[in-house]
């Protein structure tokens, strides 16, 4: 790996019912073009999801045979939160109450038949002290909710068990066990607070959380991620 690049995808959603404005999309614009010397050796692709199940589950094998990210840092919208959330598990839940931006309501409360959770792993603590240290208030989080967010959290981290594990690959893989070998070794996914359109913070946000504090949170975290892949993946 040390005479190829390490590949990182960066994820945000679109807007979704409640939520006509997601500033995960101007937040992984900004991230998708820094340059820094850190990121040298590192091909940053990005992408954001429309806020439906299918989407989800059509777009994400797709990202992962085409890029083959040894990475996933996903960003998603937490309109009720005032603090950034790094999400450390999935939970084996999706809401049947609340449709998603097509309109389709799950029937079914659960994401799949196996474990209640998923967990991302050790290197969520190491993402947060990286954003906590750039002065933004982040926490962590052991509850993704039960829409979209944590939909993707949960097909990430099966993504990533496929690639230790061939017979764990979920649908992501289907049944081609060939495709696991670029499984990504890492995945991450964090939630931000609802912004104003222009970047601002949201008044009744006591953070007072801006754009600009967001993306240098998620410089920190890219960098730390990008750290921590090059170890996975070169060892």
């Amino acid at each position: 790996m040390s005479d190829k690049p390490l590949r990182i995808l960066l994820t945000g959603f679109g807007p979704f019912p409640g939520a006509p404005f997601n500033p995960t999309m101007p937040l992984v614009a900004r991230l998708t073009k820094l340059r820094r010397p850190a990121l040298d050796d590192v091909a940053i692709t990005s992408h954001i999801f429309d806020v439906t199940y299918a989407t989800v589950d059509r777009e994400l094998p797709q990202l992962l045979a085409t890029h083959r990210p040894h990475a996933l840092l996903m960003f998603g919208l937490a309109a009720r939160t005032p603090y950034l959330r790094i999400e450390t598990r999935a939970r084996n839940a999706i809401t049947t109450i609340w449709p998603d931006a097509d309109g389709t309501r799950i029937r079914k409360g659960s994401i799949a038949g196996t474990a209640d959770a998923l967990t991302f792993g050790p290197h969520t603590l190491k993402l947060l002290r990286a954003a906590q240290a750039t002065g933004i208030d982040a926490r962590a989080s052991r509850d993704a909710g039960s829409y979209l967010c944590n939909y993707l959290c949960w097909r990430a981290i099966e993504a990533t068990r496929a690639r230790h594990d061939p017979e764990k690959r979920g649908p992501v893989f289907g049944q081609d066990h060939a495709e696991t070998e670029h499984a990504p070794a890492l995945a991450a996914f964090v939630h931000v607070p609802p912004l104003a359109r222009d970047g601002g913070a949201i008044r009744r946000n006591s953070g007072r959380i801006t754009l600009d504090h967001l993306v240098d949170a998620g410089e920190a975290m890219l960098l730390e991620i990008a750290k921590t892949a090059r170890q996975v993946v070169r060892a």
